[in-house]
């Protein structure tokens, strides 16, 4: 029988709690939710009026993995929908606005990830991302390098930049901007990727081909397209691991000698949040946003 629970008022069905997900440590469905429950405070204000896609591993990351951008079928009612402009047409999309709505879609096991803008205002971006992905032998340790360097070229620019961790290999760096349309930001962002690559050519290339990627960090500015997602803040990743996608001081960003020193699980973000706060909060407050240059 399917436990029922009521959160915030709302009927959930919860499946499967004991299913194991993550084979390799053998985390289950029922430790996800759990999760998510705890982490809802700093996760549910990255989620806010932004438009969700769902990459969903409902048999772990080994079984079918596949992204949801529409509605998903059977979706209650009671969860927050609205229509979004695509380039095929309008489509309707989720919006998790609060924890019944965060469990719901958790129950679903899915990563997080948001467009770099709100349901309110989508033809504007609030925010500028850099995906820094080492290719091997080159891993988040190189990653750091160039992450310090952008942080002080936006500084430059009157733009304050934060990390996260991927969850996986790499390094995201997010800072907020004043409202733009995501073409200049864009076209910005490869400025800047295309500045870090001649800075430090040996290390860093802007462009996406495969070949030119081994041993170098590529500096992915194209997420910041309006079409383009990213995995949001503390989502969990559909690795061998449960790996989250953790909001990093710079001085763990400056002090990383080893990819185990920037490898957060679902375990590790309860403490970290309680020590730090939403390292990422910044990135919410629009007194942070930097213009353009």
């Amino acid at each position: 029988m399917t436990p029922i629970t009521e959160v915030e008022g709302r009927q959930l069905a919860l499946s499967n709690l004991e299913k194991v997900l993550y084979p390799a440590s053998g985390f289950t469905k029922g430790e996800v939710l759990h999760y998510y429950a705890t982490t809802a405070d700093v996760l549910l204000p990255h989620l806010r009026d932004r438009p969700v896609s769902f990459l969903r591993y409902p048999d772990g990351p080994d079984g079918q993995v596949f992204f949801t951008k529409n509605v998903p079928p059977g979706t209650p009612e009671w969860v927050t929908t609205a229509e979004v402009p695509r380039s095929e047409g309008p489509a309707r999309m989720v919006l998790v606005q609060d924890l019944a709505s965060l469990m719901w879609a958790a129950n679903l096991v899915t990563e997080f990830h948001t467009p770099q803008w709100v349901v309110q205002e989508p033809e504007l971006a609030d925010r500028i991302v850099f995906d820094l992905d080492p290719g091997a032998p080159a891993s988040v340790v190189e990653c750091c390098e160039v992450a310090l360097w952008l942080r002080e070229r936006l500084a430059d620019d009157g733009i304050e930049a934060y990390a996260k961790t991927s969850g996986s290999k790499g390094l995201h760096l997010v800072a907020a901007v004043r409202g733009a349309p995501s073409e200049r930001v864009s076209e910005y962002a490869k400025k800047l990727a295309v500045e870090a690559e001649r800075a430090m050519p040996r290390m860093v290339v802007h462009r996406m081909t495969r070949s030119l990627r081994p041993g170098k960090v590529f500096v992915d500015w194209s997420q910041n397209a309006a079409r383009k997602t990213t995995a949001a803040p503390y989502t969990l990743r559909a690795r061998a691991e449960p790996l989250v996608s953790a909001p990093v001081t710079w001085g763990e960003v400056e002090e990383c000698g080893a990819p185990a020193q920037l490898a957060f699980g679902a375990q590790d973000i309860a403490p970290r949040v309680q020590d730090y706060g939403d390292l990422l909060a910044p990135v919410l407050d629009p007194d942070h946003a930097g213009p353009l240059p």
